[in-house]
């Protein structure tokens, strides 16, 4: 079997075991969370095809990266995510100076950085 390509889409499993989304009571892969990110998300947009089968490009992964990372790791509510996933101004990509998926990056110093922009944000308002 022939290993994906990295820009190749990825199913909904696929993506949940990246984002290591699992099950608490048994340890299993949870793809219930990413359907319920995708109802409160207006930005998730996989790819509907075969049967609405689900298929996530690398821009949708970073994105739920994000999302994964502001609500479990940062404890924010849903609503305070999607308050700065909709303000236009805010771009992490952008105010990182890097793609989230860049593999020469430091996963754990792209969080950091990210976690002082949201409290410079947090000041500021």
């Amino acid at each position: 079997m022939s290993k994906k390509l990295k820009n190749a889409y990825k199913t909904i499993g696929e993506v949940a075991e990246l984002l290591n989304l699992k099950k608490s009571e048994n340890g299993k892969l949870s793809t219930y969370i990413l359907r319920f990110w995708e109802k409160e998300f207006k930005q998730i947009k996989p790819k509907l095809l075969n049967n609405r089968r689900r298929y996530y490009d690398q821009r949708t992964i970073n994105l739920l990266l994000r999302i994964k990372y502001l609500l479990k790791d940062k404890g924010m509510t849903i609503q305070g995510v999607k308050k700065i996933l909709n303000n236009k101004e805010f771009d992490l990509d952008e105010r990182l100076n890097l793609p989230i998926s860049n593999p020469n990056s430091n996963l754990k110093i792209r969080l950091s950085k990210i976690s002082s922009i949201l409290k410079n944000l947090k000041k500021k308002r």
